[in-house]
């Protein structure tokens, strides 16, 4: 394979072969009797393997033996995801790690039993000519971001370590294409962005990040509605084990992997490489201690800023939340 060629589906899946030859002996078939006719899941431009999935096809080739059907819904963010996982539109989600437990503390039953990615996918941006120097620079300015987001609830992580709160600054509630349009044509003084979209303001437009902390950015989680999980373990195992496959193409072809997520997301190929190469680390995707430490050093914003109802036990909504046996074998093997 060249860096200028896809693999053709027979490579594809040639190159899939060993992967799924490990998880093929974990899941054992869905039963006909009580299977769905139909996994509803989405994909994401800010989740490269949801993308590389659904490109080549692998999950519905497995699923087909059984007669269920894939539809693939559109994310354009986590809470699109989690508005259509809570809304039963869905059954597998994609999302950050915060995000889902802001959803779960508020009473969208979803665990989360496999991690896609850990990314660096969202900073606190000006445009490049920006006078804003420091966060401190943030009070009482005009900052789009996306509710119920990973980049929102950075932006206001961020504004605590300043000693500033939600209320400091003047929020404009916007998607995050939106946000950035808004960031470029000066109708708001920062942004919250989101990859490859921030990559491409950078890139494209001279964007400036004026605050980075990858260890503000909670990881992507899978989420499945808590109902189907039940219902369907084994179709929800083959699921993780077709995202398995997909990373471990991702993992030998990053740049076709990147040239994937360009076409999808209609951003030139430095954009994505430099998100898929640079802001996405794919090598741990089993849920653990540390997802589970992240959520706790991550959940007083919640409280703080009064995202979620008084007397919320988030511990143990963590606990809740973060499945970490469900897919312990599959991802072993």
């Amino acid at each position: 394979m060249t860096r200028e060629t896809f693999p053709t589906r027979r490579e594809a899946l040639a190159l899939g072969l060993s992967v799924a030859a490990g998880l093929a002996a974990g899941p054992a078939r869905a039963q006909t009797a009580g299977a769905p006719k139909e996994l509803r899941l989405d994909y994401a431009y800010y989740s490269p393997t949801s993308l590389v999935l659904r490109r080549f096809g692998w999950l519905e080739e497995d699923l087909a033996k059984d007669g269920i059907g894939v539809r693939w819904v559109l994310s354009a963010g986590s809470n699109r995801a989690l508005e259509y996982l809570n809304a039963g539109s869905i059954d597998i989600g994609s999302t950050a790690g915060l995000a889902a437990l802001l959803a779960r503390a508020n009473g969208n039953p979803i665990r989360a039993p496999y991690i896609f990615s850990r990314p660096e996918w969202t900073a606190l941006v000006v445009r490049g000519d920006s006078g804003i120097r420091s966060l401190a620079d943030l009070k009482g300015r005009r900052i789009a971001a996306t509710k119920g987001t990973d980049p929102y609830l950075f932006l206001l992580r961020a504004l605590h370590t300043v000693g500033l709160k939600r209320t400091d600054i003047e929020h404009v509630a916007l998607q995050h294409a939106d946000g950035r349009a808004a960031l470029e044509q000066g109708r708001v003084d920062a942004w919250a962005g989101l990859d490859p979209l921030m990559a491409a303001s950078e890139l494209d437009a001279g964007s400036k990040l004026l605050y980075r902390n990858v260890g503000f950015n909670t990881y992507g989680f899978l989420n499945v509605r808590e109902e189907f999980l039940t219902r369907h373990p084994q179709v929800v195992r083959r699921a993780i084990a077709a995202y398995e496959r997909a990373r471990a193409w991702t993992l030998a072809n990053p740049s076709d992997a990147a040239r994937i997520l360009a076409e999808e997301a209609k951003v030139s190929l430095p954009v994505a490489l430099l998100q898929v190469k640079l802001r996405s680390d794919f090598q741990h995707p089993l849920p653990g201690d540390e997802h589970l430490k992240a959520l706790q050093a991550a959940s007083p914003i919640l409280t703080a800023e009064q995202l979620v109802r008084p007397g919320v036990d988030l511990n143990r909504t963590i606990a809740d939340l973060v499945d970490t046996r469900f897919a312990a074998g599959l991802v072993k093997a």
